[in-house]
C-alpha cells in the first residue's frame, strides 16, 4: 500500500523558510515523479514543483528561484525548501507520486505565511 505523509508546515511570517518533508512507503520515490501542489484558500489546488526519476525539475514561475524540490533515495523522502516566503505561498500542501502503480496523494500540511 502506497502513502505519502508530508510535514514541516507552519506559521511563518513573510520573508522566512520552512522546509516541507514528504515520506514514502509502498513505493520508491525515485522510481516515480513527484510533485508539490499548493492549494490556496478558495482556490484550486494548483501544481508548483516536480521532480522526474531522472531527477530532471521543474518549477512555476511563482516560485522559480525561492523554493527547491530535493529527493534523499535513501530516506525514500521528497522535500520542499521554501525561501523567501511570501503571503501568497500561504495554503494546504499537498505531495503527490505518479508513476506505474498509480497516482497517489498526502494529506497536505497547512503553511501560513504572515506579515
Amino acid at each position: 500500500q502506497v502513502r505519502l505523509v508530508e510535514s514541516g508546515g507552519g506559521l511563518v511570517q513573510a520573508g522566512g523558510s520552512l522546509r516541507l518533508s514528504c515520506v514514502v512507503s509502498g513505493t520508491i520515490v525515485s522510481f516515480n515523479g513527484m510533485a508539490w501542489y499548493r492549494q490556496a484558500p478558495g482556490k484550486q489546488r494548483d501544481l508548483i514543483t516536480q521532480i522526474t526519476g531522472d531527477g530532471t525539475t521543474n518549477y512555476a514561475d511563482s516560485v522559480k528561484g525561492r523554493f527547491t524540490i530535493s529527493r534523499d533515495n535513501a530516506k525514500n523522502t521528497v522535500y520542499l525548501q521554501m525561501n523567501s516566503l511570501k503571503l501568497e505561498d500561504t495554503g494546504v500542501y499537498y505531495c503527490r507520486s505518479t508513476g506505474r502503480i498509480g497516482d497517489y496523494w498526502g494529506q497536505g500540511t497547512q503553511v501560513t505565511v504572515s506579515s
